[in-house]
């Protein structure tokens, strides 16, 4: 579940609008309107990262809407530590990740990169949908990096963390 932020609302916004608007893009689980701002939870991150990228700045009753994910409480970035990857490759590697989510950093360093996702929600998407996949004929391995994102958490809490998420996410 993936809840998405809407702002600069018109007043005249209604709630079944803008819910039918992000329906377009895949299951959407729960809308709230406020006074010029809504919630909408999607059920499928690829469906709500189609969406947020497809409808912000949207047009809605002539405003240009704001189309972010919501940013919850403890959500920081996520460095992910991305084995046997070859340089060259940067802006395929930060497209392939970014359909998991905002990628905030990208970087091929030797022969493994680094990318920072913008929260651990959307790292351990990353890593269930791609650690062990096929990237440019090379099989890469995707994990939490074992050293800090800039600006983030600890990295045992971080580690911890992930581990539970990933326990949650699979039972």
């Amino acid at each position: 579940m993936v809840k998405i932020f809407i702002g600069n609302l018109s007043q005249e916004a209604e709630k079944d609008e803008i819910e039918s608007l992000f329906t377009q893009y895949g299951t959407v689980t729960e809308c709230a309107k406020y006074k010029n701002y809504a919630f909408v939870h999607m059920d499928d991150r690829k469906s709500a990262t189609k969406a947020i990228r497809e409808l912000h700045l949207y047009k809605l009753h002539g405003r240009p809407i704001n189309v972010e994910p919501s940013r919850g409480k403890n959500q920081g970035p996520v460095k992910l530590h991305i084995a046997n990857v070859e340089k060259g490759f940067d802006d395929e590697l930060r497209a392939l990740f970014e359909e998991y989510g905002t990628v905030t950093e990208c970087a091929i360093v030797k022969n493994f990169a680094f990318v920072h996702m913008s929260n651990s929600d959307e790292a351990m998407d990353a890593i269930k949908g791609l650690d062990n996949t096929e990237f440019h004929g090379k099989r890469i391995h995707v994990q939490i990096s074992k050293s800090r994102p800039r600006g983030g958490p600890e990295e045992e809490d971080l580690l911890v963390s992930s581990r539970e998420m990933l326990y949650k996410k699979t039972c």
